[in-house]
């Protein structure tokens, strides 16, 4: 069994192919950081037709990779949402016309789940397990069923924690994706130079608030202006740590709660492009170990956006039998937790 994915829903253009046995038989990722650097963000319009410009050089550099024809291949899978739409589009649109040309089936995949189930492929992970999905657009805490089930435990009530990462790096002038430039940058701070709120710390339920710190931050940068480059690295280290020192709280809550639904859940899953980062990927390794789960994650370069996520979602739903039809929409919004009623 062979699938390919396509990724494009947001400023990550890829192609991935893999197999049953976990094999990556083909990678590419193309990344839009240049065109949106001197903008500080993502500009949806540019990355649509960025998306448009590479998705059919990438699909065949994929497959040259991976040494299949379309003829190899079982089915073609799409994040079809959530995502900036005319990105989410571009991929949709090409995959479909590429399983209606070769009589493929074709999977519409949740973006999120791409993330969700990526670690599945990459360890022995069996279901129930205990999410915490961290990205640019998406801060959620899940209990994943089976590929098509997602329980939502808790969520932002307001910014991702990845949306606040990049607004401080942009906030501080320190480079763009901002994830990345903090994560850097905080390693050289002291995390205790500078005192920053903690939403929602002590709060019942395992929801999230990033925007109030956002705010703080701000505020911060603006008392100590001019600021040198040792105080960007200390707001950096204490922005870190009031982040981690969050989800922590919120996850403790969690686990506690999965515990009591899932008592034969044993792991502990972080997955998104913020689970890239270094200090909150040792965090929560040591978190599970004092709650006595197993924790695990995708390899870094498998956290951000990529096209093996998309087709490795894609295969555990084809064995399933979920397939779509070619009048599947895309989606700019679609929560994980509404999979199971929609299919």
């Amino acid at each position: 069994m062979i699938v390919m994915g396509i990724e494009s829903s947001c400023d990550e253009t890829a192609c991935g192919i893999v197999n049953e046995k976990k094999e990556i038989l083909g990678s590419v990722v193309w990344s839009q950081y240049d065109e949106h650097r001197r903008f500080g963000g993502v500009v949806p319009e540019i990355a649509a037709r960025a998306h448009l410009e590479q998705i059919d050089i990438l699909i065949t550099e994929a497959m040259r990779q991976a040494n299949v024809g379309f003829q190899d291949l079982s089915a073609i899978a799409v994040a079809a949402g959530p995502g900036l739409i005319g990105g989410v589009l571009v991929g949709a649109m090409t995959a479909k016309a590429i399983a209606w040309a070769r009589q493929l089936p074709f999977i519409a995949v949740n973006h999120l789940s791409g993330h969700a189930l990526m670690a599945r492929m990459t360890e022995d992970i069996e279901f129930p397990y205990l999410l915490l999905l961290v990205s640019g657009g998406h801060c959620q805490i899940l209990a994943v069923e089976s590929p098509n089930v997602y329980v939502k435990l808790g969520g932002t009530v307001d910014d991702s924690a990845g949306e606040a990462f990049d607004k401080v790096a942009k906030m501080l002038d320190i480079g763009y994706p901002g994830g990345p430039a903090v994560d850097r940058l905080a390693a050289q701070g002291n995390p205790k130079r500078f005192v920053l709120p903690k939403p929602m710390k002590g709060r019942p339920g395992c929801d999230f608030s990033f925007s109030g710190l956002k705010t703080a931050v701000r505020m911060l940068i603006d008392k100590q202006a001019p600021l040198s480059q040792q105080d960007k690295a200390d707001i950096c280290a204490a922005f870190q740590a009031t982040v981690i020192c969050v989800i922590e709280d919120r996850l403790k809550h969690a686990i506690k709660l999965f515990k009591q639904r899932y008592p034969q859940g044993k792991h502990l899953v972080v997955s998104g492009g913020v689970a890239a980062n270094t200090a909150l990927r040792a965090a929560l390794k040591q978190l599970a170990a004092q709650q006595g789960m197993i924790f695990s994650a995708p390899p870094v370069s498998l956290c951000t956006d990529n096209g093996v996520m998309i087709a490795w979602a894609g295969l555990e739903r084809f064995r399933l039998g979920l397939v779509d039809t070619l009048d599947f929409k895309a989606r700019p919004r679609w929560p994980l937790d509404s999979l199971s009623e929609t299919n």
